[in-house]
């Protein structure tokens, strides 16, 4: 007797709905990931002794910087179209409200669809300069304030790429085409295939899966650090060791997943990975430093 051994995909991309008003699946991954972020760092900040009055704008400016951030990197990392031959948010006043704005215009009128599409690098730049200019303008120790970030980062990133995974995007590359051969953890995402109009049933990675777990991982292994070495808070070990250790992993699970745009295949590594090579240059540089500090 024939046993299919896969993971069949194909969760709804909405959570729940309250009347006309519903919520996706990605939206409530995010707002779970940063919740969580926000509660760690704040315990951070009590057991350090910072002033509440300084801990509270601080979610506001990640908050804005990683969205900022995350949605220009996509726009313009990723934006270009090799059918159209240009970037389409770059190319017209639209392109520009579309990539600034949660809405696009379809059939004659503008409609709100929330940002579709944001990029981990992109949103990586945008915190640390979020960071910044909180730094400049609340005066807490920067080294302090980005070591605390890197802390609770790994949570964040991990319901990010869950989210991912609710909506069946940023899939893997496919490990078999035969149900009856395929390794049980292979997945198939039934969504994915049916947008691709491919009918055949198309087993892959679950890159998004390996990535959260990679993350929840790191916010683990940040928790055993900080009860050992308290005092490395301050010094930018725990910033570098975050940046490190994401964009490492990030550059070896991209060869387990499909390129997201097609002129990536012209390229001899993946964007994703050309955008993790400063990331890990500059986490390790700060790791090391952070290290030998007292």
């Amino acid at each position: 007797m024939n046993t299919f051994c896969y993971i069949l995909w194909d969760p709804s991309v909405t959570a729940f709905s309250i009347g006309p008003f519903e919520v996706r699946w990605y939206s409530l991954c995010w707002l779970i990931g940063l919740a969580l972020a926000y509660f760690t760092v704040r315990w951070l900040y009590k057991d350090q002794k910072i002033d509440d009055k300084k801990f509270d704008p601080l979610f506001i400016y990640c908050f804005v910087g990683i969205l900022i951030g995350a949605r220009l990197g996509h726009c313009l990392f990723y934006g270009y179209s090799e059918q159209l031959g240009y970037n389409p948010y770059l190319h017209s006043w639209q392109g520009v409200v579309e990539m600034l704005l949660p809405i696009q215009h379809s059939n004659g009128s503008w409609q709100v669809t929330g940002y579709q599409g944001l990029a981990s690098h992109g949103g990586t730049a945008g915190l640390i300069l979020a960071l910044l200019l909180y730094w400049k303008r609340i005066r807490v120790p920067l080294w302090q304030v980005l070591d605390n970030i890197a802390i609770a980062t790994g949570i964040t990133a991990c319901f990010i790429r869950l989210g991912n995974l609710m909506n069946s995007e940023i899939v893997g590359k496919i490990v078999s085409t035969d149900p009856q051969t395929a390794p049980w953890w292979s997945f198939y995402f039934r969504q994915h295939e049916l947008n691709r109009h491919v009918s055949d049933i198309v087993l892959r990675h679950a890159g998004q899966l390996y990535e959260a777990i990679a993350y929840a991982l790191l916010f683990l292994i940040m928790a055993v650090l900080y009860k050992k070495m308290p005092q490395k808070v301050g010094t930018g070990f725990y910033f570098g060791l975050c940046l490190f250790y994401i964009f490492t992993f990030r550059f070896f699970i991209e060869y387990t997943k499909e390129v997201q745009e097609s002129f990536e295949q012209a390229l001899p590594i993946d964007m994703g990975q050309i955008l993790s090579i400063p990331f890990i240059i500059i986490g390790l540089w700060f790791m090391v430093k952070g290290w030998r500090k007292a």
